[in-house]
């Protein structure tokens, strides 16, 4: 019995602490009210970097749509950067009124893009906004960004939001993204940390960027390589909530495994990396979103979160009951499964507690025993290019 008290009691500290730390944030985010920024009638110069990689299905909506922005057309540039296009594709964008940077790598990255397009632009830009292929902008969009950069500030993360919710997959999808808005976002503005950045729907100051971005060497999650970097500096990063990028939202199980495979690594990568020296700095220079920012790398990815507490708790649960354990233990298993719960309901948005949401429910356990998999083949994924491959532009957009 004294064994198994504490292998429970050890599984309740690490889903205990797991749960808290997003439960504190969820709790925040219900508080945070978007400041309104005005531009003083300072229009800035924008770059609207757009990388894609085999893009051909997307990228020449995207691109028109890009260039239909309520903002001065001779102060932005729409810039496809394109990697293995296909001729056709090429073709066409070369009729478009935006500048179009072919490029080819050995093995490519979207940093490489990113980094090779700075260096062909001759244009001293102010502002850098960077896109996924698939992504599109609200109208208002840069309007928005150009005001926050009247304040002085040198990193924005705009509110990437859902394209599509077509069917379960990118329900649950998109339910996931604006939990992550809530919580890293959100939340950890209320309580004066930096907003995580998610690698696109993001602006900066563009020449900060620019020498910023040539210190990457990240083959995957180059994000969060420079997230790093901004935050040891001491840097704060923005959020702007209402300003809308739309994100097309994975459709399938199997993308949805390979994206989050993706992602953890390129987040274990970055803890093992930087976990020390965060640590260090907050001791010494009491820097804590950096540390913050280190320890969020470790943190169990939310659905998994649930599904262990979930799982845990009504196993330990069923097991106590019969054995007539310590009625202690019971009252913390309650206690988790609960705030974990909580946490959930007050990071969710309102507008997904619907019949399409219940629906999609349905393909919550097979999410999470994906995510398991997931977990336990990140070896060397972030040392490999694995690129989510976009099939159409949804027109499932609110206006």
């Amino acid at each position: 019995m004294f064994l198994f008290n504490i292998i429970q009691l050890i599984l309740l500290i690490l889903l205990g602490l797991a749960t808290l730390y997003i439960f504190i944030f969820s709790i925040a985010s219900l508080f945070y009210k978007q400041k309104t920024y005005n531009d003083n009638g300072n229009m800035k110069s924008i770059a609207v970097l757009i990388p894609g990689y085999k893009e051909d299905a997307v990228i020449i909506e995207v691109a028109k749509l890009a260039l239909e922005q309520e903002y001065p057309k001779n102060l932005f540039d729409v810039v496809i950067i394109a990697d293995s296009f296909k001729e056709e594709t090429l073709a066409v964008l070369k009729t478009l009124p935006i500048k179009l940077i072919e490029v080819s790598f050995e093995k490519s990255t979207k940093s490489k893009a990113l980094n090779k397009a700075m260096e062909t632009l001759k244009n001293l830009y102010d502002i850098a906004v960077v896109l996924d292929a698939d992504n599109v902008m609200a109208p208002d969009f840069l309007k928005k960004i150009n005001a926050a950069f009247e304040y002085d500030f040198i990193a924005v993360q705009g509110h990437r939001t859902a394209k599509n919710t077509n069917n379960s997959w990118a329900i649950l999808d998109a339910i996931s993204e604006e939990i992550n808005n809530n919580i890293f976002r959100k939340g950890h503005r209320v309580l004066g940390l930096s907003s995580a950045i998610i690698g696109s729907g993001m602006a900066f100051r563009y020449q900060y960027f620019k020498s910023l971005m040539a210190t990457v060497t990240a083959i995957g999650g180059f994000d969060k390589e420079i997230e790093l970097k901004m935050l040891k500096e001491g840097r704060k990063i923005v959020y702007l909530n209402d300003a809308i990028v739309y994100d097309e939202k994975i459709q399938k199980a199997e993308v949805f495994g390979n994206q989050r495979r993706r992602w953890l690594s390129a987040q274990f990568h970055y803890f093992r990396k930087d976990i020390l020296n965060a640590s260090k700095d907050l001791i010494l220079k009491g820097n804590v979103d950096y540390f913050d920012k280190a320890i969020q790398f470790i943190q169990p990815p939310r659905i998994l979160l649930l599904g262990a507490v979930i799982f845990f708790s009504v196993g330990f649960l069923t097991i106590n009951y019969f054995l007539k354990n310590q009625i202690i233990y019971t009252k913390l298993w309650i206690a988790l499964v609960v705030t974990c719960i909580l946490s959930f309901v007050f990071s969710v948005p309102i507008s997904f507690y619907n019949s399409k949401t219940l629906g999609a429910l349905a393909s919550l356990p097979k999410g999470m025993f994906t995510m398991l998999l997931s977990l336990l083949k990140i070896k060397g994924a972030n040392k490999t290019f694995i690129h989510t491959q976009h099939t159409s532009n949804s027109k499932d957009i609110k206006n």
